[in-house]
């Protein structure tokens, strides 16, 4: 073998074992790109989305069939208060893993769609609430082979062969993510909806839940926990002078749900960290003054032991939920090694990977105080001047709907009625208008980039949501069921139990759907983004559901007096409010979602054109909400689903963003696809679940397409 293969071959062996890997196939494969394998959430460590594989191009794409379907069975409800299913599948040596809708284990073989074997976390327990979890991990030494994920508040580890617990990892082959916090266990929930980031037998991992976000590394053997960085900085720490004195010992939120980057040659990783604030802590920060640091923010650190090398707040005193929803991309701009944040503000920022200094301007902006009592909003923020934003910013009365001028009368009414002053517009008693929304811009999905391009694909939603908060109801007093409920639930749920689907169901009916045990493990233990609430005992519990099933008798007595809220808020979040028109479309004129390329060497955009329609419109061209990524390849070519209505899996040329293929699925594709070889075969495959769309039941499956 010549030298300089040897070489080659030596420095992508060094890579795959510092990113826990001992080789997955494809002579392509770096930490910036998949080969023949997708064995990395978002194809590779550096979360770049792209593939070497070219046997599926531009010239015969159009001829992709259904290779194979596997239905997990795991399906559940309608789409208000159902199942979703948002996984990235990962392919390793042949075997394809996922997660399914209730957060069972599955390893299909990948080229046939065959079963081999399936691990239920539940150990058999009846599972009828949301599991989303949007990836696993894998590691190998050579000769173990691991899978790693999170199941509820347990990290947990399986043998990648067969299916079996690791006993030896952890206890009994879990990891209790509650414990390790300095808080009591019991007062807080903590769970993961993305996998954890594997550095040689480190498995890193962000949260989510109610919970300090910390940033915690555990040895993917033993399960130990090696490290920790405090996101919410103790005494001592940089950081610690942006929070009140005390903020360390209670404060929850600043975690990173939304997964990690890793470069592994320079030994960091990303950690992309969400709002200080936890629920309605969200929108009011009256008891967190200050910058509160590392609250919406990107920090770097060893990934060998957890010290940061450096930090970019990218919203001071975060009071708009605007958590960075994916974690970077790690990319190159001009010879310099960069990362890009793409953000639910519609921006996106490149820094240099190894400083964090900004490589584009950036413009700092002097937005509107606050004037909610006790609120002392930051009286600077910053925004890229380059590249532009890649959705609507600010949203005047032109820019209102004209699909039907009933729509757009009612719209107009509403839009006169709130504040609409652009970026960083603080919430407010009347309504604040939110551009983009709760939602993005970007989401979960991410950006994905071509390395031989430097093309950059960002796919984004571009809709106007009402940010409004109120007073802090007070509270009834008593243990009944109605007055727990109120007092507890109904600030997300509703005083009337309608909630805000899909991301917070409606409890009418919740009887029917669940058994009484179940919903009181929900209760305790929390799910998703409902905290556990630790202080309500077995009584407590069983009186809320009791209530919710309309046990008359849970009626809070009317002569009980009410009381103020004790929690310290005078001022509590007024729900989730998307701008739409009277017949449930975006109050907001077309596109209500796009996809860009954008070349990160200039600055500059490329393309861009909408994604996704609303079957039943006449105008195929409105774009729509889309949640889940990217995948691009050598072969030329851009895939997506994404969008949640017309439940499109399309395929457009990556150089000039036209449509060369698209398919319907069964359900709704709101997940990143995965590309990957078996034997001389490429194939590209995609989770089939959807749960957004309140108006149609979810799917459990994940279909795989080949050429003929």
């Amino acid at each position: 073998m010549k030298p300089g293969i040897i070489a080659a071959v030596l420095a992508l062996a060094s890579v795959l074992a510092l990113c826990g890997c001992s080789g997955p196939r494809g002579v392509d494969a770096t930490s910036s790109t998949s080969g023949a394998d997708w064995p990395y959430y978002h194809g590779n460590p550096n979360g770049t989305h792209y593939s070497t594989l070219d046997q599926i191009n531009t010239d015969n794409v159009k001829t992709l069939k259904v290779a194979w379907r596997f239905d997990s069975g795991d399906a559940f409800g309608d789409g208000a208060s159902g199942s979703d299913m948002e996984g990235n599948p990962l392919v390793v040596r042949g075997r394809l893993y996922f997660i399914s809708p209730k957060g069972r284990l599955f390893c299909l073989d990948a080229a046939s769609g065959k079963q081999q074997w399936v691990f239920d976390p539940a150990f058999g327990e009846e599972v009828n609430t949301k599991q989303r979890l949007r990836g696993v991990s894998y590691w190998s030494d050579g000769r173990a082979e691991r899978i790693l994920f999170t199941f509820r508040s347990k990290l947990m580890a399986v043998d990648a062969a067969t299916g079996r617990l690791i006993d030896s990892f952890g206890h009994n082959g879990e990891v209790d993510l509650k414990v390790g916090l300095d808080r009591d266990p019991a007062s807080v929930s903590v769970g993961n909806v993305t996998p954890g980031a594997v550095y040689k037998d480190l498995i890193i991992m962000g949260s989510t839940g109610n919970t300090p976000g910390h940033i915690r590394a555990y040895d993917v053997r033993t399960g130990a926990m090696k490290w920790i960085f405090h996101t919410i900085p103790y005494p001592g720490e940089p950081g610690y002078e942006t929070w009140p004195k005390e903020a360390w010992k209670t404060a929850m939120g600043a975690n990173a749900w939304s997964g990690l980057t890793l470069d592994p040659e320079n030994g960091l990783v990303f950690v992309p960290v969400a709002s200080a604030g936890m629920g309605n802590k969200d929108f009011y920060g009256g008891d967190r003054t200050g910058d509160n640091l590392f609250g919406t923010s990107l920090v770097a650190l060893d990934a060998a032991t957890g010290k940061r090398r450096w930090h970019f707040q990218l919203v001071r005193h975060d009071v708009w939920d605007r958590d960075p929803p994916t974690p970077p991309t790690l990319i190159t701009v001009n010879g310099k090694p960069a990362l890009a944040q793409v953000t639910k503000a519609g921006v996106v920022f490149i820094l240099d990977r190894l400083t964090g200094k900004p490589l584009y301007p950036l413009q700092d902006l002097h937005p509107p105080a606050s004037d909610i009592p006790g609120e002392v909003t930051s009286p600077t923020q910053v925004l890229p001047l380059k590249p532009e934003p890649f959705a609507r910013q600010h949203l005047t009365a032109d820019l209102l709907t004209q699909r039907t001028p009933q729509a757009h009368a009612a719209v107009a009414k509403t839009f006169a009625s709130v504040r609409s002053r652009g970026p960083f517009d603080p919430p407010s008693l009347g309504g604040t208008i939110l551009l983009p929304g709760m939602d993005g811009g970007a989401e979960y999905g991410g950006a994905a980039y071509d390395p031989t391009t430097g093309l950059l694909y960002i796919n984004a939603n571009e809709m106007a949501w009402i940010l409004k908060v109120k007073k802090q109801p007070p509270l009834l007093a008593g243990r009944s069921g109605e007055a727990l409920y109120q007092n507890a639930c109904a600030a997300c749920h509703g005083l009337e139990r309608t909630g805000s689907p899909p991301e917070f169901p409606s409890l009418i009916g919740v009887g029917a759907r669940l058994s009484d045990a179940q919903i009181a493990r929900q209760i305790q233990m929390g799910g998703g983004r409902m905290p556990a609430f630790a202080q309500f005992d077995a009584a407590d519990r069983a009186a809320i559901v009791a209530y919710l099933k309309g046990d008359a008798a849970q009626t809070a007595k009317k002569e009980a007096p009410a009381f103020p809220s004790t929690d310290g808020d005078p001022y509590v979040f007024d729900g989730y409010v998307r701008f739409i028109d009277p017949d449930g479309y975006p109050a907001i004129a077309p596109p209500w979602g796009n996809l860009s390329a954008l070349n990160v060497n200039t600055g500059e955009y490329v393309w861009k054109r909408s994604l996704g329609e609303y079957p039943e419109l006449a105008d195929k061209t409105t774009g729509s909400e889309n949640y889940g990524g990217a995948v691009v390849t050598k072969g030329g070519l851009v895939f997506i689903a994404a969008t949640i209505f017309d439940n499109r899996f399309r395929a457009f040329d990556k150089r000039t963003g036209k449509l060369l293929w698209e398919t319907t699925l069964p359900a709704a594709g709101i997940a990143t696809p995965a590309t990957y070889l078996v034997g001389k075969k490429q194939y590209v495959a995609i989770s089939a679940g959807g749960g957004k769309n309140p108006k149609v039941k979810p799917g459990g499956e994940i279909i795989a397409y080949s050429l003929p």
